[in-house]
């Protein structure tokens, strides 16, 4: 349900060939891939969420794992998300956890055609700065995802947001706030309750630490198709597999990804669902 990519293209085929042991059961209401969509969990329902992305020709991709869970009801939301990440950056290449998410969304509207679900993060220092792991520094996010209906099968998801990080710090130990950026867009057409088609776009502006209280920004925009589908079970497991590549464009041509996504979500308590 609510953000912000795989176990990889085996995990994908491994659900694929439960197929038949499926049951009729909801239809797609999760995760787009670079965008949150803004529904929380449902009271007694938990998913664990994998993403991983491979950015071609670059010798670098990011996995993140995100774990969302109800809090007193659908209203509030509490989830962590941890990322592992290779970077490369000249000769050099650096493998390792990067800054850890905690976070808290509110569902601050959820009528039939318009959900809101502004969202609160703690970035913890996690991710090893001298390696480009992590900014080495507390920092704060807040994303707004606003979704809306707009036919029986086309939905919209709109996200901005903004990071604040003070005393970031670069490889060589200097420090600087940074702030960055993020506004998107993306529309579902939903083909059929199990199978969905995902056109996103995405701008971000990033901050980097250049010397002692210098930083210098940096702009990326990149438009995103792909698909997800669904395998749902009577025990209410719904198992939801997606692939996607992002393209870079305008400022951020060149960047070429491929994007898996791998999601699972099932009630924690009797009653649920």
């Amino acid at each position: 349900m609510a953000k912000d990519v795989g176990l990889g293209g085996a995990a994908l085929f491994l659900t694929a060939g439960v197929a038949l042991a499926q049951e009729p059961a909801p239809a797609i209401a999760d995760n787009s891939f670079l965008l949150e969509e803004a529904y929380n969990q449902e009271p007694g329902v938990v998913q664990h969420i994998s993403a991983f992305q491979l950015f071609r020709g670059a010798d670098s991709w990011a996995y993140t794992f995100t774990q969302e869970w109800p809090l007193f009801g659908q209203h509030h939301q509490l989830s962590y998300t941890l990322p592992i990440q290779r970077t490369h950056d000249g000769p050099a290449t650096a493998t390792g956890l990067g800054d850890v998410a905690v976070n808290y969304r509110y569902q601050l509207a959820g009528a039939e055609g318009l959900s809101v679900a502004p969202r609160l993060s703690l970035l913890l220092p996690t991710g090893r700065s001298s390696l480009a792991l992590g900014t080495g520094a507390l920092g704060v996010q807040a994303n707004l995802p606003v979704s809306v209906v707009i036919a029986d099968r086309l939905v919209t998801h709109w996200n901005a947001g903004a990071t604040v990080t003070s005393s970031a710090k670069n490889a060589v130990g200097d420090r600087a706030t940074t702030t960055a950026y993020n506004v998107g867009a993306s529309v579902v057409w939903l083909a059929q309750p199990v199978f969905n088609v995902l056109l996103e776009l995405v701008w971000t502006r990033d901050e980097t630490v250049t010397g002692p209280g210098r930083t210098a920004a940096s702009d990326g925009l990149s438009i995103s198709p792909g698909i997800r589908w669904a395998h749902n079970f009577s025990s209410g497991l719904q198992i939801v597999p997606g692939i996607a590549f992002p393209t870079g464009v305008g400022p951020g041509a060149g960047t070429h990804a491929v994007l898996l996504y791998l999601s699972f979500e099932h009630p924690f308590r009797r009653g649920s669902r």
